[in-house]
């Protein structure tokens, strides 16, 4: 962690084939996968970074990805947190949270209960 303008920054960085870049605006959402064939019993639900952005926004803060796809450079993944005076990050009362569900147009909790009402609709 680190101190950078006004923020307590974390950064994880991996060395793997990286996030093609049409996938890196999605990663924080719900239940997105960048790999749909991995299933939960080998790639977990798609909650974890949407669980990151949303303690980081009740924070005042945010999470970000930089990805490269060329030679395994990988990706980084940053949590900005926004510091105090004192140098500690800043917390806001529970009240004052976003509420976590912010629906978009891909959002699982619009799409249809069941295959069959899927079918009905399209």
């Amino acid at each position: 962690a680190a101190a950078e303008g006004g923020y307590a920054v974390i950064a994880v960085t991996d060395h793997g084939p990286g996030i093609p870049e049409i996938h890196r605006d999605r990663l924080f959402e719900r239940f997105y996968r960048v790999d749909r064939a991995r299933s939960r019993d080998s790639g977990g639900t798609g909650l974890g970074l949407a669980i990151v952005k949303h303690v980081a926004m009740v924070h005042g803060g945010y999470a970000e990805v930089e990805s490269r796809t060329d030679a395994n450079h990988g990706s980084t993944f940053r949590i900005r947190m926004p510091l105090t005076t004192e140098g500690r990050v800043k917390s806001l009362p529970l009240a004052d949270a976003t509420p976590f569900h912010t629906p978009t147009e891909h959002d699982p909790a619009t799409l249809p209960a069941t295959p069959s009402a899927a079918r009905r609709t399209a």
